[in-house]
């Protein structure tokens, strides 16, 4: 049995996948290693999801966010070794579950738009070059973190339409100073953002919304995307909540700027399956349900 963890700061999606049969899901908190210990990740792994394993496991690969580099991930690992010793363990980056899940075995441009943004160039076997997101302050263009500052901007500058504007304030009925205690003096601030978002999502036929959500869309890719090489001639492939919800719109920016659309998926682990039963690409599903 192999046992696939698709890992954020909220929670984690395993998949117990045995050889034969069919495969189950079992839901724990996030996991993200810039947040979690290895002695708290070990405690509810042993609570949460050793219990519920029927038998053996030969292979853990575990995709998260917070996995950055050797150290990060070691961090789960040796969680998971308290109870799997021998068996290996891969921990890698949220970025490579989703090349993985999106590309399989093939180049492509693999992108997450969810919280937060991050792009890569798959080589087919790796991520072969990467443009830093840098976060929701300096970059993370495209990310619900960034739509929902801009859209607060507009919201408190008064740059949003005025019909909205009472719109906005009726599902968020914050006063300003309210809005700036939350950004600039509590925890977590890029995740109030992008609660922001649902707005765009309410609000989706006016024109502003749609213009504001292209545009941001725009700037992802223009400050993401046009430095990888032959980015014109490969698929542009999608994960995340932003990507999914703004798939129209997100088409529409792709083929106006001449770029080739490929998946566009909320989650990765529908691929991930794939990729780690031997599925060859050409099995991938596109946004529509078609096969490319």
């Amino acid at each position: 049995m192999k046992l696939i963890a698709d890992s954020g700061s909220t929670k984690t999606n395993w998949c117990l996948l045995p050889e034969n049969g069919h495969p189950e899901i079992i839901l724990t908190s996030g996991f993200n290693p810039y947040f979690r210990t290895t002695d708290e990740i070990a405690e509810e792994i042993g609570r949460m999801l050793v219990p519920r394993i029927p038998g053996p496991v030969q292979n853990i690969y575990f995709y998260g966010a917070g996995v950055t580099d050797a150290a990060k991930g070691d961090v789960v690992r040796q969680a998971l070794r308290r109870f799997y010793p021998e068996v290996p363990v891969e921990t890698e980056s949220d970025l490579l579950a989703a090349a993985r899940a999106t590309c399989g075995r093939e180049k492509g441009i693999a992108c997450i738009l969810g919280t937060g943004s991050n792009s890569c160039f798959y080589d087919g076997e790796k991520i072969a070059e990467q443009v830093s997101p840098l976060g929701f302050i300096l970059g993370d263009e495209g990310s619900g973190a960034v739509m929902g500052r801009k859209l607060a901007g507009d919201y408190l500058k008064k740059v949003m339409p005025e019909d909205l504007r009472s719109d906005f304030h009726e599902m968020f009925p914050y006063q300003p100073f309210e809005i700036l205690e939350r950004v600039y003096r509590q925890p977590r601030p890029n995740m109030f953002l992008a609660g922001f978002t649902k707005f765009l999502s309410a609000k989706m036929e006016h024109e502003y919304c749609r213009n504001f959500i292209k545009l941001n869309f725009s700037e992802f890719i223009e400050r993401n995307l046009t430095g990888y090489p032959s980015v014109s001639d490969l698929k542009i492939h999608f994960i995340g909540s932003l990507a999914f919800h703004f798939r129209e719109l997100l088409l529409e920016v792709l083929i106006a700027s001449g770029l080739n659309a490929g998946t566009i998926v909320q989650e990765p682990m529908e691929g991930l399956i794939r990729f780690h039963n031997g599925e060859q690409a050409g099995n991938r599903q596109n946004n529509s349900g078609k096969h490319l």
